[in-house]
């Protein structure tokens, strides 16, 4: 048996000594105080800590955010405006696949807003007037 690749010489390992930031204990710090060097103790912002020093959302402080007193919705087709169209399509007979295919919409379009999910959008608006014959007021 040839074992003349083989290395079978002890091989020890050993930790790296600590360097950097991890030397820089509060001897350390204050034996080189001691020496005359300049030494530099600022804490840096979140330094090794897991939670933030405020609870931010989005770049805002959570507490900014909950006295926030705008309101953030968008506008929804009114009540009497869903009731106008679907009187309207009734009133020609048509269906909501009908009406939208004349105003060239998807058949969703007419859904969302006969049942006040839609954002009104006025050319869908003008679109619907004109097929139905009818004066649409939000």
């Amino acid at each position: 048996m040839n074992m003349n690749g083989q290395d079978w010489d002890q091989v020890v390992i050993k930790k790296k000594a600590p360097s950097g930031a991890a030397l820089k204990d509060e001897a350390a710090v204050n034996a080189a105080r001691r020496q005359g060097a300049a030494v530099d103790t600022t804490q840096k912002f979140n330094a090794g800590k897991n939670k933030p020093a405020q609870q931010t959302v989005s770049g805002k402080p959570a507490a900014k955010l909950e006295q926030e007193t705008e309101d953030f919705h968008h506008e929804r087709v009114s009540s009497t405006l869903k009731q106008q169209i679907v009187q309207a399509r009734t009133a020609k007979k048509m269906t909501q696949a009908q009406l939208a295919q004349a105003i060239n919409e998807k058949p969703q379009v007419i859904q969302e807003y006969e049942s006040g999910k839609a954002i009104p959008n006025p050319q869908v608006l003008s679109k619907l007037s004109r097929a139905l014959g009818v004066v649409l007021k939000k």
